[in-house]
């Protein structure tokens, strides 16, 4: 293999994301022109503020991060997580049912990162009630709600299997109104490479994704154990539902949906001034 540079790659350890990579990170998938170093496995919004740094040469990123990034980095057409019926969940604790749909201008809610998809629906949800938010790391969140030290919270990932386990209430699935007033699947993650980065490295690392994807579910059973390594839930049930949630066939390819979604959520967020606050 000619390989033009080795290239830094980053992703989350959720069960779609490790499903998704598997393939490529055990060399299944051959390759002409790339070498990948070592995967950095890391949370979404850690992922988010490297990319911020330029520090991966491929990364997971939010969708909402994708929103002050252009400059620097270009969107892949595949490893997207968009769909139908998997956004974020706005939940409180059951004890405060009753105020669920009261004034949620007074409530502290917590987010799963500043630059998360949740966070900028959550903003879009409620424009002028939102006003107390707590940053959070997304699987301490149902703890914070349970227990008390928020009044509600925008849980991601295998928390949207679990909460319920919880005792916890929905009070909007963010995922369902984004849909009703759109009429397009959700956004949440996407896979973003540096600009900078040669048209041979683009090309051939979308086309591996897409056929990491393809090996993951013609050997799903060689992936388990990888999978489970990494995931906060390790009951089959729920990796398989996570999975067949949020990988699906805009993440073998975006297609022209896939890509006005994005477009879409992203034109709500400078509507709403998100993209004109400086990094902090």
């Amino acid at each position: 293999m000619r390989c033009l540079r080795t290239t830094t790659l980053g992703y989350s350890p959720c069960p779609n994301d490790t499903f998704i990579f598997c393939g490529l990170v055990q060399g299944k998938i051959p390759l002409s022109h790339v070498c990948f170093a070592e995967p950095q496995l890391e949370d979404v919004e850690t992922l988010n503020s490297w990319a911020m740094q330029g520090s991966l040469d491929v990364t997971k990123l939010s969708v909402h991060a994708l929103g002050y990034l252009l400059d620097s980095y270009t969107l892949l057409d595949s490893g997207a997580a968009l769909g139908r019926g998997c956004g974020p969940l706005l939940v409180t604790a059951q004890a405060t049912a009753p105020q669920a749909k009261g004034d949620l201008a007074a409530w502290t809610i917590a987010i799963p990162g500043q630059y998360t998809t949740a966070a900028l629906l959550l903003r879009l949800f409620l424009p002028k009630s939102c006003r107390t938010v707590v940053v959070m790391r997304f699987d301490q969140i149902m703890d914070a709600v349970v227990s008390g030290q928020v009044d509600a919270g925008v849980i991601i990932h295998e928390s949207r299997f679990t909460y319920q386990e919880r005792g916890l209430l929905c009070v909007q699935d963010l995922g369902v109104w984004w849909e009703q007033e759109t009429g397009l699947p959700l956004p949440l993650g996407c896979i973003a490479a540096r600009k900078d980065l040669a048209t041979e490295v683009l090309r051939e690392t979308e086309q591996a994704i897409t056929e990491s994807i393809r090996w993951g579910y013609a050997h799903l059973d060689e992936c388990r154990s990888y999978i489970r390594q990494h995931a906060q839930e390790i009951d089959d049930k729920v990796l398989t539902s996570h999975i067949n949630l949020y990988v699906n066939d805009f993440s073998l390819r975006l297609g022209e949906e896939g890509r006005a979604a994005i477009q879409e959520l992203l034109r709500r967020g400078r509507a709403a001034g998100v993209f004109t606050i400086p990094l902090a």
